[in-house]
């Protein structure tokens, strides 16, 4: 298996994302376009970026100095428990409260109160567990 967040990670990442309905589909009906990075808490910078222009992904790679809509960090284990089993909407607000997972960018408040937004985000936890 591909280091979590690497290059050939987010690249099959963003395969697993186009072939989600529930993800791409439903991102591209609201005309989302964002430029992601994920990464582990306490790094300087984050690990990988997924690049979505209407709701698909265009690219998915290491970051390398990409200007970002969103930056979201939790530890490793963290991202490997979401994975193997994606949490809902309750788990999110408490990994968020908790600290647990931190936005260096993006405001989180705004995209958890849209539904269009957050049943996508809850749902790339899954799509993440398949790569």
């Amino acid at each position: 298996m591909a280091e979590l967040f690497s290059d050939s990670w987010m690249s099959e990442f963003a395969t697993h994302w186009n072939a989600e309905p529930e993800l791409s589909d439903a991102l591209s009906q609201i005309g989302f376009n964002s430029v992601i990075g994920y990464g582990l808490d306490g790094d300087d910078a984050p690990k990988g970026v997924l690049t979505v222009e209407n709701g698909k992904a265009v690219s998915g790679e290491a970051f390398s100095g990409q200007t970002l809509n969103w930056d979201i960090r939790a530890s490793e284990d963290q991202w490997r428990k979401w994975m193997a089993k994606p949490p809902g909407m309750m788990g999110l607000g408490m990994a968020f409260t908790s600290r647990k997972m931190k936005f260096v960018v993006g405001d989180y408040s705004s995209m958890i109160k849209d539904p269009r937004m957050a049943g996508p985000f809850i749902k790339s936890f899954s799509v993440m567990g398949r790569v």
